[in-house]
């Protein structure tokens, strides 16, 4: 039987659409499915006292976390967020400080000057941020951050790592997760220019990593009222491994190792004079670059020498101010084994809050997941309970002096 023009093109629509109707009704029934089970509530790993604080003053902590249908994995979760996450406006006061090398640091302020609830600017809580790897001022999670922090009426600070907030570098230092001297700089800094001002410090990634390592350096003398991380990697070995993964290799570890390679060319006349640019700049991946420049530009005798230095998984003990850390257990940059929950259990100032989904900064939920996500509203009840509620906070963080030995 022979087929007009017209019935066969019927037929291959047909053959075309049917497949296409079922792929499209499966994904769709998926997504349905996946909308309609009910988050996981996170796992709070913490002393009595501070749980009990916790769930009072930020109780995001014990609400179920939903991850977008659509994007359910960590590595999802990871790439997706920095392609839709939006930018909301933030306008920077720029400052550049020197440092006792010669040196010199980019801090971006947001000084909030018609803060209703704190219309006096000697007293007005401050909120120091520390982005990640090769981020800046500019991320979309450091942009909501401070959102979240301006509309309660707190003051601001970003601080750009060295070379990485668009000034010059005057001495062929960088930074690296070990070495916490800038970041010392920066808070006597904001101290002494706002020392009745209460401060938190807060880290992502990273900046996280730098956090942590400078409260155990400086212990009871950190001058902050508390400190915050988001996705920190915990033992920097483990990282690695991780990202060596044929996937991480290629969606994550080739790409940032890029960035670091990106960054050390544009600042080549400076650095030539410490390290062979050229082969530092053949990395292809975050172990590569740091064998070749940053356990060089820091005088590490190894590059494992340096992991075990920036990890800061083993020093949480020597903390004492209260901390609060968000982590993943999908997160491909810090592998769920590597957290420290045993430390966390027996640590009365350390809690870490531990998702099920989130990957690494990601937390991306609901359908179009541009706006506010959960690592967003984890910010802001946290800072705000910090700063509303400090003796509470203390109270129920306190340090025995065994801990410390």
């Amino acid at each position: 039987m022979l087929l007009s023009h017209s019935d066969l093109w019927k037929v291959c629509l047909e053959n075309i659409y049917r497949p296409c109707t079922v792929v499209l009704a499966t994904i769709t029934a998926a997504l349905y499915y996946l909308w309609g089970r009910e988050g996981q509530t996170p796992v709070l790993v913490c002393s009595d006292a501070f749980r009990v604080f916790l769930q009072r003053h930020c109780p995001v902590v014990a609400e179920p976390f939903s991850p977008t249908p659509w994007c359910w994995g960590g590595r999802l979760q990871t790439l997706v967020r920095v392609l839709i996450k939006s930018s909301p406006q933030v306008d920077y006061r720029n400052e550049l400080i020197r440092t006792a090398d010669g040196g010199q640091i980019s801090l971006d302020w947001v000084d909030n000057g018609d803060s209703a609830a704190y219309p006096e600017c000697y007293s007005r809580p401050t909120v120091l941020i520390l982005p990640g790897l090769t981020g800046n001022s500019r991320q979309t999670y450091v942009l909501h951050a401070v959102s979240q922090a301006t509309r309660r009426g707190y003051r601001c600070v970003v601080f750009n790592n060295r070379g990485f907030g668009g000034e010059e570098l005057l001495t062929p230092v960088t930074f690296c997760a070990a070495d916490t001297s800038d970041l010392e700089r920066v808070v006597l800094h904001v101290r002494e220019l706002f020392p009745q001002a209460p401060l938190l410090g807060t880290g992502v990634s990273l900046g996280g990593m730098l956090l942590l390592n400078y409260l155990a350096r400086k212990g009871s003398e950190a001058g902050l009222v508390a400190g915050l991380t988001m996705s920190v990697s915990w033992d920097t070995l483990e990282s690695c491994a991780s990202l060596e993964q044929p996937i991480n290799r290629l969606i994550f570890n080739r790409h940032l190792a890029s960035n670091l390679c990106q960054a050390i060319n544009r600042h080549r006349k400076m650095l030539e004079t410490v390290v062979d640019v050229d082969h530092v700049l053949k990395a292809r991946t975050i172990r590569e670059f740091d064998e070749r420049y940053t356990s060089v530009m820091f005088g590490y005798k190894s590059c494992l020498d340096y992991y075990q230095e920036a990890s800061p998984n083993y020093k949480l003990p020597r903390t004492t101010v209260p901390i609060l850390c968000l982590n993943a257990a999908d997160d491909p940059f810090s592998p769920k084994h590597a957290l420290p929950v045993a430390l966390a259990k027996r640590l009365p100032n350390v809690a870490l809050l531990v998702t099920s989904h989130g990957g690494h900064i990601g937390y991306l939920e609901g359908l179009y997941p541009r706006g506010e996500g959960y690592m967003d509203r984890l910010f802001g009840q946290f800072i705000q309970a910090a700063f509303d509620h400090p003796g509470d906070l203390k109270g129920a963080c306190s340090i025995k002096e065994e801990l410390l030995d």
